[in-house]
């Protein structure tokens, strides 16, 4: 029986997914809600040699193990708790260590491509499309990348003009459409967050509702 409230967030890398889904559980209580990341999901490349790894496409589809990720997000709509992976981005593997996570009983998913895989679509109750301008989500990456994950200006932009970039127009930006909420603006955009917990909170009610007559 599901028992869980999944809220699926996607967006260009640097649009601000994080920033509207840390908003959204300050406002809820990180009692009742957990963060999953479809970044922690990335392939294990750890039988490629290391030279080679940080030329693969990581904007691809492909490049997650969404498989997983959908087995995951179902145990936790359940109320089971996972061995959440833990994704280590300057080796580009997945280490062997993990994390135990749930039950919360409301899960918010965001990610560059969570929108595009209809597995994960279906497992939504509220599908969300941060829409904030390219060259602004260019800036926010080359900052983050190169303070949190060791990069430099040069390998952020080859990846950004070949991969990044097309990888949005082909499978990022054409995902909004099965959104049920656009947030412009990210994280900044208040009003549209407030909206968003709105429902979230109105959703908790019909569950437990649920879940009292069950």
């Amino acid at each position: 029986m599901k028992t869980g409230i999944l809220i699926g967030i996607a967006g260009a890398s640097g649009s601000g997914k994080t920033l509207v889904a840390n908003t959204i559980m300050e406002k809820l209580g990180s009692d009742k809600v957990v963060l999953m990341q479809e970044d922690s999901y990335y392939k294990d490349l750890s039988d490629i040699p290391l030279d080679e790894r940080s030329g693969r496409n990581f904007d691809h589809p492909d490049a997650f193990d969404h498989d997983l990720l959908a087995e995951h997000l179902e145990l936790l709509l359940q109320g089971k708790t996972i061995a959440h992976p833990i994704y280590d981005y300057k080796t580009h593997s997945r280490l062997k260590e993990t994390r135990t996570v749930g039950p919360h009983s409301i899960i918010i998913l965001e990610g560059i491509l969570v929108l595009s895989e209809p597995k994960l679509r279906e497992q939504m109750d509220i599908r969300v499309f941060i829409d904030t301008a390219p060259d602004i989500c260019f800036i926010r990456r080359l900052q983050r990348d190169i303070k949190e994950r060791g990069r430099t200006v040069e390998s952020v932009i080859t990846q950004y003009q070949n991969t990044v970039r097309p990888m949005y127009f082909q499978f990022v930006e054409p995902s909004k459409r099965h959104a049920d909420i656009i947030i412009p603006r990210g994280g900044k955009n208040l009003v549209a967050i407030d909206l968003l917990t709105t429902k979230i909170r109105a959703l908790i009610v019909q569950q437990e509702m649920k879940m009292q007559e069950a």
